[in-house]
């Protein structure tokens, strides 16, 4: 079987088999190579201007490293009670890696901050997600692809919606169900991937951990009702988890939710109003063969083209001249009444100036139903313990709550002399 390599900032020579390398060489994903991963984080931090393209790529990589650890260490579990045999494990493997290739198919242009243009479900209020639109490339875009390759049909008889059925761990799943954390999880592949990347790229050291330590102690664990396994860690895993959680603390604070680089996403929202305006504001929907081409149509480059022929707004002209909505009132990350009252009333007080206010709700951890287990190390013990009964680091975290107001520049010097008066 041919292989084709890819050097990777991050980890590396990635290595890809031929059915891989026939998706990303698809238009599909060729597409993410003009799908930006942090949106405009440029105007703050210059290096990250990286994209999708990559990050699917790592994603892949990691996926795999994760369950090639899991399947020397568990393996008697994966055979014993899920009956997986060599074959099986195999096939799995090739489930998971095209997975977690293909995730992120769905992203609009520049990622997440599109994704308040995503048109509603029809006969519902619930818009439709990156992860549906990744599906709906899968089914109708990809494959054919995956169904009639070769490497597909001569070994492994993958059929489509094993592969879909991962981004939701959904029931349709089957035994894959016990991988579906490394796709979507507390300790997925993606967050693994995205939070050494966005830190390379950013130029900044807040998302580092150490992936070779969670690798070799990665595990699976029984759940709390002792009924079926998720993923969690060795004990000698802990601080390796740790570091993962606080990352994610630190990149969401410094980079994600930095003051001006959540500026930009404000006048990117107001200008969509202005590019999607024939559509009334959203993308096509992808359930039709017709929307989904239409949909794929759109990635960054296509935004920026229309929004350089937009003259005379104000929005537009801050994207093109860096000139933002400046930041002039903010709560502490985890505000209490007091500080929410004092918001209120510094909201009252800039009536007129039209303040634009920005929030943030992250929580750096699930508590209870969906904790990371730690496994229990003692010999003929079936049992595992939530991480957050062991780790004071997971208990000391609070969730981020913190609010903050904007102003255009012309009415800072005004906001700052009203706010003096509170």
């Amino acid at each position: 079987m041919k292989h084709f390599e890819v050097r990777d900032p991050i980890h590396g020579m990635i290595s890809f088999n031929e059915l891989e390398w026939d998706i990303i060489n698809s238009q599909p994903f060729q597409r993410l190579r003009r799908i930006r991963q942090l949106a405009w984080t440029d105007y703050v931090y210059p290096g990250a201007m990286h994209t999708r393209f990559e990050h699917s790529l790592g994603v892949c990589h990691v996926i795999s490293r994760l369950f090639d650890s899991i399947t020397r260490k568990d393996e008697d579990i994966l055979r014993g009670e899920y009956n997986f045999e060599t074959e099986g494990l195999k096939r799995q493997r090739q489930i998971l890696r095209l997975a977690a290739l293909t995730h992120d198919l769905g992203h609009g242009p520049f990622s997440h901050a599109a994704e308040d243009a995503f048109p509603l479900h029809q006969h519902s209020d619930k818009r439709w997600t990156h992860e549906e639109y990744s599906a709906e490339i899968v089914k109708q875009k990809l494959a054919d692809i995956i169904d009639n390759h070769p490497i597909n049909n001569n070994n492994y008889n993958i059929n489509i919606s094993q592969i879909t059925s991962l981004y939701s761990g959904s029931s349709n799943s089957g035994s894959s169900v016990v991988w579906k954390d490394l796709i979507s999880g507390q300790m997925d592949a993606d967050r693994m991937d995205y939070l050494l990347r966005d830190s390379y790229h950013s130029g900044v050291q807040y998302g580092k951990f150490d992936l070779d330590r969670l690798v070799s102690t990665v595990k699976l664990c029984v759940d709390s009702n002792d009924t079926t396994h998720v993923l969690g860690v060795e004990d000698g895993g802990m601080h390796a988890v740790e570091g993962l959680i606080l990352a994610r603390y630190m990149m969401f604070t410094q980079v994600y939710f930095h003051k001006t680089r959540v500026a930009y996403d404000y006048h990117y929202d107001q200008s969509f109003k202005n590019v999607l305006a024939e559509t009334n504001g959203v993308f096509p929907s992808p359930d039709t063969l017709r929307g989904l081409d239409a949909y794929l149509g759109w990635d960054d480059w296509a935004i920026v083209s229309r929004l350089n022929d937009i003259q005379g707004s104000l929005h537009v002209e801050a994207l093109k001249s860096r000139n933002h909505v400046r930041r002039v009132f903010a709560t502490p990350e985890c505000p209490e009444e007091a500080d929410r009252i004092r918001f209120d009333k510094a909201e009252v007080a800039l009536n007129g100036l039209d303040p634009v206010v920005r929030d943030a709700k992250k929580s750096w951890y699930k508590f209870q139903k969906e904790e990371i287990r730690l496994h229990d190390s003692q010999p003929g013990v079936r049992r595992s313990i939530p991480l957050a009964t062991r780790s004071p680091v997971v208990n000391g975290l609070r969730t981020v709550e913190e609010k903050r107001l904007y102003v255009p520049l012309t009415s800072r010097a005004e906001a700052s002399k009203r706010l003096e008066k509170l």
